[in-house]
């Protein structure tokens, strides 16, 4: 399992996102065309979980992003190292870090639209 966790984006990039993951991977998120903000004044962060124990790379044109969203994926190495791959696959994709332990790691991404 996969947590990723959007920073920076708006909700129609998270809806963005998180639909490639979806088509990939399965998720405990809902199918709904774009997250729901919550009112306030507070930074949004979407947060869903993912099981690539199986996962299909994302085909056809790249999506586009209105900004450049920060995507932090903490899990099991070979599941976030997959998911890393699903991302690239349909995003420029630059690893600005990571941590790893003996059974997880973090790894934080700023995702922008590709330009082919």
């Amino acid at each position: 399992m996969v947590t990723v966790s959007l920073t920076g984006a708006s909700k129609e990039d998270a809806a963005t996102v998180f639909g490639v993951l979806r088509t990939a991977v399965p998720t405990d998120r809902p199918s709904d065309p774009v997250p729901q903000e919550q009112p306030g004044d507070h930074p949004a962060v979407w947060t869903a979980q993912f099981e690539p124990a199986q996962h299909r790379m994302p085909t056809g044109p790249p999506p586009p992003l209105e900004g450049s969203p920060t995507a932090t994926l903490q899990g099991d190495h070979v599941a976030v190292d997959q998911l890393c791959e699903v991302l690239s696959a349909a995003f420029a994709v630059h690893k600005r870090g990571t941590a790893s332990g003996d059974q997880e790691q973090e790894v934080d991404l700023q995702l922008r639209t590709k330009r082919q």
